[in-house]
C-alpha cells in the first residue's frame, strides 16, 4: 500500500500537472488521468519508451535511469501537461544531469490507437481494443516497445484483438508496424496497420481577441468551424494551443560585423529562455550559403553552446535558397507527429532583387519560394530588420530595393500563415522574438480530409470561424491540391 507520504507527494503532482506544466519529483510510478476519448502525447529524446497495455483506465507512468548507477539524476525528468482530454508527457535534461539514457516506461489502457515514431522512421501504428483513445509516443535516440501488461489486458482488449506489436527501422522482419501498400484500400481489422491518409489537410491557427489584440487560449474543437471553398468540413484532429512545436530560427547574417553578431546571439539566446520546455529548437544561419548550426534538441544548454559558435558569415544574400532549405530541413527533421514553425530574421534584401547593391542572389525565384511557403506544413515566421541607408550613388542598394524586401518579407509571412514583424533597431530583435514565442503559445492545430479529393492543383480557399466573441482567426488562406 503507498504511504501517506508518497500518495500526498503524487497527489501534489498530479494538481500541479491540472493547471500548467509541471516536472514530476517523485521516482515513484506517477498516475494520471485518461478519460475516454483523450489524447496523449509522449515523447522521450533520451531513451527508450517501454509500453504496457494494462486494463485500467488511468495512465502510469516512471522513468529507468541507465549507465553508471552511481549517476543519479537529483530530480524526476518527467514533465507533465494535463489539459483534460489532452495529456502531453515529455523527459527533460538539464545542464548538470549526467549524461546517461533516460528510458520511459508507461502504462496505458487498452482501448487506444497507438502510433509510434522512431528517430526518422516513418509512423508505425497499431490497434489495441476498440481504439477510443490516442496515444501518440516518439523517440529520438531510442526504440519504443509495446507489450500487454498481464494476461488479464487480453481480455479487456477483446477476442479478436492481436498481441500488440510495434517494431523499429531495424528490425527486417514484416510485422504489425509495417506501412501498408499504398494501392490497399481493404477493410483494416483490429491489430492491422492503420495507413495515413496523405489527403488529411492540418492546419495551424491562432485565434487573436479584437479588443486586446492578445491570443484567445482554452478554446475547444467544437467552437471552430472550418469551410473549404465555401463548403464546411468535418475536424478530425484537432491540438490545442499547449501542444508543442519544433522551431526552427533562420537567421541572415549576410553583411553583419562582428559587433552586429554579438546582438544577434544574444536575441537567439533569448528566444532560448523564452521557448517552452517541451519545444525543440533548431538553428540555421545565412548570407551566400545557408549553415546548420544546430539540428532540432529540446537540450538548452546545447543550444547554447551552439549559439555562441555563431559568427560573420561571407557572400551575397541568398533569403530565398535559406528559406528553402530550412523547409527541407524541418520536413526531414520534424516528426510527422510534431507541430513546426520558421522564424526568420532579415531585412528582406535578395541579390536578385532589382536595385540591391552588386550581389549575386538566389537559384530559386522569390514566386517559386513563395509557392513552396503556401505549401510548407507549419507556420512562418518573419522579422523584418530595417537596414536601410540613403543611397549616395548608383552603385548603392536603392530605396525601392529596401521596399521590396519589407514587402516580400511580409508577403512570405502572410503565405505561411505567420506573422511579420518590423523591427527597427537590432537592439529590438529579442523582444520580437519573445512575441514570437508567446503567439506561437496561443495557436491551434486543426486536421480535416476534404469533401473534394480531387487533385487537380488547383487553389482551394480556407476559412475559419470561431464562436467566441470578437475573436479573429489567423492562419494560412489556402492550399494547392496537389
Amino acid at each position: 500500500m503507498m504511504s501517506s507520504k508518497v500518495y500526498k507527494a503524487v497527489l501534489g503532482l498530479l494538481f500541479l500537472a491540472a493547471f500548467s506544466p509541471a516536472t514530476a519529483y517523485a521516482d515513484d510510478e506517477i498516475r494520471i488521468d485518461f478519460p475516454a476519448g483523450g489524447q496523449l502525447k509522449v515523447r522521450n529524446d533520451f531513451g527508450d519508451v517501454m509500453v504496457e497495455v494494462w486494463s485500467n483506465n488511468h495512465v502510469a507512468v516512471s522513468t529507468i535511469i541507465g549507465g553508471d548507477g552511481s549517476k543519479r539524476l537529483t530530480r524526476s525528468p518527467i514533465i507533465i501537461d494535463n489539459r483534460g482530454s489532452l495529456v502531453t508527457i515529455s523527459v527533460v535534461r538539464r545542464p548538470v544531469d549526467p549524461v546517461v539514457p533516460i528510458h520511459l516506461k508507461i502504462k496505458v489502457p487498452a482501448d487506444a490507437d497507438i502510433t509510434a515514431v522512431q528517430g526518422s522512421s516513418k509512423p508505425l501504428k497499431t490497434r489495441i481494443g476498440n481504439g477510443g483513445r490516442k496515444i501518440d509516443i516518439q523517440t529520438q535516440i531510442g526504440e519504443i516497445r509495446l507489450a500487454n501488461a498481464s494476461p488479464a489486458t487480453e481480455t479487456a482488449a477483446g477476442p479478436n484483438s492481436k498481441q500488440p506489436e510495434l517494431v523499429g527501422t531495424n528490425n527486417s522482419k514484416t510485422s504489425a508496424g509495417t506501412p501498408a501498400e499504398a494501392a490497399n484500400n481493404d477493410e483494416i481489422n483490429e491489430g492491422d496497420v492503420i495507413r495515413v491518409d496523405s489527403q488529411l489537410v492540418t492546419l495551424n491557427i491562432s485565434v487573436i481577441d479584437r479588443g486586446t489584440n492578445r491570443g484567445l487560449m482554452g478554446l475547444s474543437q467544437s467552437e471552430f468551424r472550418l469551410f473549404e471553398d465555401g463548403q464546411e468540413q468535418r475536424i478530425v484532429q484537432f491540438e490545442s494551443s499547449s501542444a508543442p512545436f519544433d522551431l526552427m530560427l533562420l537567421i541572415d547574417l549576410s553583411g553583419s560585423t562582428r559587433e552586429v553578431v554579438k546582438l544577434i546571439r544574444a536575441a537567439a539566446l533569448r528566444f532560448v529562455e523564452a521557448a517552452r520546455p517541451a519545444d525543440r529548437i533548431g538553428i540555421i544561419t545565412f548570407a551566400g550559403e545557408p549553415t546548420l548550426v544546430s539540428s532540432f534538441t529540446a537540450d538548452r544548454e546545447l543550444l547554447r553552446q551552439r549559439i555562441e559558435t555563431i559568427d560573420t558569415n561571407r557572400g551575397d544574400t541568398k533569403l530565398y535558397d535559406a528559406t528553402n532549405f530550412a523547409m527541407e530541413e524541418v520536413l526531414k527533421e520534424s516528426k510527422r507527429l510534431r507541430r513546426s514553425a520558421i522564424v526568420l530574421m532579415s531585412d528582406g534584401l535578395d541579390g536578385t532583387i532589382p536595385g540591391v547593391s552588386g550581389q549575386q542572389g538566389s537559384r530559386q525565384t522569390y514566386p517559386e519560394t513563395l509557392r513552396n511557403i503556401q505549401e510548407f506544413d507549419g507556420v512562418l515566421y518573419t522579422l523584418w530588420l530595417n537596414t536601410e541607408y540613403e543611397a549616395m550613388s548608383p552603385l548603392d542598394t536603392q530605396p525601392e530595393a529596401f521596399d521590396a524586401g519589407h514587402d516580400r518579407m511580409k508577403e512570405m509571412a502572410d503565405a505561411g500563415g505567420g506573422v511579420f514583424y518590423e523591427v527597427e533597431r537590432l537592439a529590438d530583435l529579442a523582444g520580437a522574438y519573445e512575441q514570437v514565442v508567446a503567439d506561437l503559445g496561443t495557436m491551434y492545430s486543426l486536421a480535416y480530409r476534404p469533401t473534394n479529393s480531387m487533385r487537380d492543383g488547383r487553389w482551394r480557399a480556407i476559412r475559419i470561424g470561431v464562436n467566441r466573441a470578437n475573436a479573429v482567426p489567423r492562419g494560412k488562406r489556402g492550399y494547392y491540391a496537389n
